[in-house]
């Protein structure tokens, strides 16, 4: 299992991740999708450099160009609702991929504890394909761990998952290192925070990511 960590390196990336983060600046929901839309694209760019390529004759109107165009097949998968923006960013990189969309929420009980309850997926086969799945926020690494397990069993293995979350706490990440398959996953993260709350919020953290992009439930 391989893991990126954008935030250990000096990149613009940081820039927009801190203004998701500010206090004052999340108010703008308008801003706070786009930002997630501009981490999309980053972290889309960046997963294309790892995925596999074929030599195509390209005509134009004076020539021939031998051109390296993309040759695996694209499944972007994402939570709802907080991920569509993150999902909508790297959409526009993987223009040609074809999507899922899972709903799925916590369901608390006594002393904080809670499940995690999918309500319904839709996907198309992702057999022999490329997964790559998101949520903005990696918190205890259980919704992305179910939905995984799920999309596996009901929808074939892919050629290679690719996970990817802005933030994500330390427990959150290393859970999903003990529980997942050690080959042919991928982790991406924007940056990885130390703690997590009782009611497993993280911290520093951004806050509810679905409520700063759609406003409160």
């Amino acid at each position: 299992m391989k893991t990126f960590i954008f935030s250990e390196k000096e990149s613009l990336f940081n820039s927009v991740l801190a203004e998701m983060r500010d206090v004052t600046i999340q108010k703008d929901a308008m801003r706070f999708r786009y930002n997630l839309e501009r981490l999309g694209y980053m972290f889309a760019y960046e997963i294309s450099k790892t995925l596999s390529y074929r030599e195509e004759e390209v005509h134009t109107p004076l020539g021939i160009s031998n051109c390296k165009l993309l040759d695996d097949e694209i499944v972007l998968a994402t939570i709802l609702r907080a991920g569509l923006p993150l999902h909508d960013g790297m959409l526009r990189v993987f223009d040609k991929a074809q999507n899922a969309f899972v709903a799925a929420y916590r369901k608390y009980g006594r002393n904080y504890k809670f499940t995690i309850q999918m309500e319904y997926m839709t996907s198309p086969p992702i057999e022999n394909k490329i997964l790559i799945l998101s949520d903005p926020m990696l918190a205890t690494g259980s919704t992305i761990y179910l939905t995984y397990q799920e999309m596996v069993q009901q929808k074939g293995k892919p050629k290679h998952c690719h996970i990817v979350s802005p933030i994500a706490s330390r427990e959150g990440y290393e859970f999903l290192c003990r529980k997942l398959p050690q080959n042919g996953i991928s982790i991406w993260l924007g940056a990885i925070d130390e703690e997590l709350t009782t009611k497993s919020f993280i911290i520093p953290g951004l806050g509810d990511a679905g409520d700063l992009a759609y406003g409160e439930k």
